[in-house]
């Protein structure tokens, strides 16, 4: 019944009423109306960008989108950490954590003056 009840609602309004989330399902939208596809082949896309991207960071490449960013593997080492209900001590392993650095020109553009989204901004940087 949810979804129903967004079909008279404008795209924004729909954004908006997300708390400022972009979902997957909205993305794949948002690429069928930009390049007037169906949602099945758009979201064909979308799929295909998420799998290229996530092969290769298991094979260990970094990916570099100029103008945009770079996503990248983070190694952790292995660590003894604490079951915060038992206070048991619980080896953690090494792992590799995927990691996003945004490019200079996406922080220009979110930081551009004039943007609805900039007085929502509370973050750390």
């Amino acid at each position: 019944m949810r979804e129903d009840s967004l079909d008279y609602q404008s795209e924004s309004e729909r954004t908006e009423s997300k708390a400022g989330v972009m979902t997957k399902a909205e993305l794949v939208d948002e690429v069928a109306r930009v390049v007037q596809l169906t949602k099945k082949q758009a979201e064909t896309i979308v799929n295909i960008v998420f799998d290229s991207i996530v092969e290769s960071l298991r094979a260990g490449q970094k990916i570099e989108l100029r103008g945009f960013g770079s996503f990248r593997l983070r190694s952790r080492k292995s660590r003894t950490g604490r079951n915060p209900k038992t206070g048991e001590k619980v080896e953690v392993p090494s792992k590799k954590i995927p990691y996003f650095k945004p490019g200079k020109e996406l922080k220009e553009l979110i930081n551009k003056s004039g943007g609805e989204s900039g007085s929502e901004q509370t973050g750390t940087e």
